[in-house]
């Protein structure tokens, strides 16, 4: 009998919450009924609304924890990426999920395809004052910092963050609406060439879709609410799929 091709996961921007309760059950669902037939399953970050430490384990983290980890027994490989929202994981957290760091950038190699794989955050180049935000908050002794206050005032530090985000309860703009708060084509392009890819996969801007660029194409992944979505990589491409609870 002829063996499956093998095939990896691709999955991004869940912001996983308590007040999300559709999202947590696709999530669920996912983990039941996708993931483990994959080799690897790779979460290109904003994983939860906001992560304020591997000291912040609240019954719906230890839940999702238990998720991811019950991968294990399948031999699905699970890599997390640092999104905008929960860049404080850390080796706790990694190692309670059995699962492994993804540094952003990362050129992983897909069945002979070299994809770029990042959040998306970097691209965004056209927000400015986004991009400076980013670099401090990257700064290894002000995430010390943080993770020594008081878990109450991470909490409302981190809520105030949220909801000053430009993709917080947008209205869903259509693909051909620029925004500021979007990935900037040259940037993308610089991307492809600095990286020697001709295949980009990213989150963030929660706008799913695929794009062609002059050295390749971009697949965007989108956020989960009551549907969610996937991408599916095998050795003959990328499928890009949606489900709902």
């Amino acid at each position: 009998m002829k063996q499956p091709a093998p095939f990896s996961l691709i999955i991004s921007d869940l912001h996983l919450t308590e007040a999300r309760p559709e999202a947590i059950a696709l999530f669920e669902q996912f983990i039941e009924h996708v993931a483990p037939q994959a080799q690897q399953l790779y979460i290109l970050g904003d994983f939860f609304e906001f992560w304020i430490g591997d000291d912040d384990l609240t019954p719906l983290h230890q839940h999702v924890i238990d998720l991811l980890a019950s991968l294990q027994q399948y031999g699905t490989t699970v890599y997390i990426m640092h999104g905008n929202r929960d860049f404080l994981l850390g080796k706790r957290l990694l190692s309670a999920c059995s699962a492994q760091f993804l540094p952003d950038p990362s050129v992983v190699d897909f069945y002979g395809t070299p994809t770029l794989l990042v959040h998306g955050d970097s691209l965004c180049t056209d927000d400015i004052g986004y991009q400076r935000y980013r670099k401090v908050v990257n700064q290894r002794w002000l995430q010390w910092l943080f993770c020594h206050c008081p878990l109450r005032w991470r909490r409302w530090i981190a809520t105030k963050l949220r909801n000053s985000n430009p993709h917080v309860d947008h209205p869903k703009r259509p693909i051909n609406v620029g925004h500021v708060a979007d990935v900037n084509p040259d940037a993308a392009q610089q991307a492809f060439v600095t990286h020697r890819v001709s295949r980009i996969i990213h989150g963030h801007t929660h706008r799913y879709a695929k794009h062609w660029h002059h050295h390749g194409v971009r697949y965007v992944m989108s956020d989960w609410h009551s549907h969610g979505s996937y991408l599916k990589v095998t050795p003959d491409g990328v499928i890009m799929y949606d489900f709902a609870l």
